[in-house]
């Protein structure tokens, strides 16, 4: 039994569809959310640099006495996910990768949409799911330039986040895709809108019920699962502006929240 908070990262707000989970699954859980919103998007951001801001962050979770770390941003689990296992040994630390093997199970036509960011595609762990469970199955890859912006702005429906996703999903559907996975952790937060363009039949994979299920694994196989059934709280960081992250809070999430300003000095969180 363990009342040491799980701590969790991404770039901005995506990571709150972990978190979401998280809460969900495991409401004894503390959390502390930092949200990296100087330096959003990560997209498309060198290996190195994100590997740095990833490390920063984890240092400051481990300070605020985080048990286990979720890098709850499909970008840093493919730039900074082996590097962080290997700098902080000891540390538990449960990451993000695209759900390719559940819809390789699910997908009836044999043909898969993925959305993600670029690093995303380009790291070496999409490469690895890619081969071990894409076997026989056709995965067609979108980045959707600018979806990452337009849900750190709060525009979940709005005419220029349809046309990102009309332009990524069209070309899938035509190709027979029926299951699209959501490679980025902002992405589930438009998933309303996928459906809506994709039609109802459209499989759309979310894969943070997942992560959440294995963090609690991970807890209780290391003893540190938290006890009692009293909702706990969560600790909110940002570093980027105060009041607008407070607002994507209240608007993705249908809670209030006051956040803690966070500041970079160099390669460090103050």
């Amino acid at each position: 039994m363990s009342a040491a908070p799980i701590g969790i990262f991404d770039s901005g707000v995506g990571g709150l569809s972990v978190l979401r989970a998280l809460r969900a699954l495991l409401p004894a859980e503390s959390l502390v959310y930092v949200a990296d919103q100087g330096h959003v998007p990560y997209g498309a951001r060198p290996m190195a640099e994100i590997q740095a801001f990833s490390e920063a962050i984890t240092r400051f979770l481990l300070e605020q006495d985080a048990k286990l770390i979720v890098v709850a941003c499909n970008t840093a689990s493919a730039a900074a996910l082996h590097f962080l296992r290997q700098t902080f040994a000891g540390v538990p630390f449960v990451g993000m990768e695209p759900a390719l093997k559940p819809a390789a199970e699910q997908t009836e036509s044999g043909v898969v949409g993925v959305l993600a960011t670029p690093a995303t595609f380009q790291g070496a762990l999409y490469a690895s799911v890619l081969e071990r469970f894409a076997g026989g199955v056709q995965v067609l890859q979108d980045t959707c330039p600018g979806l990452v912006a337009q849900i750190e702005a709060g525009d979940l429906q709005g005419a220029e986040t349809r046309r990102i996703l009309h332009s990524a999903l069209a070309p899938m559907l035509a190709q027979g895709a029926d299951t699209v996975v959501m490679g980025c952790t902002h992405y589930p937060f438009v998933i309303p809108l996928i459906r809506e363009i994709g039609g109802e039949g459209l499989r759309v994979i979310d894969p943070a019920p997942a992560v959440a299920r294995q963090v609690r694994r991970v807890l209780m196989e290391r003893g540190l699962l938290a006890g009692g059934e009293k909702k706990a709280g969560v600790r909110y960081y940002t570093s980027g502006s105060v009041q607008a992250f407070d607002l994507r809070l209240s608007a993705l999430l249908g809670e209030g929240g006051s956040s803690l300003p966070l500041a970079w000095d160099g390669l460090r969180l103050v």
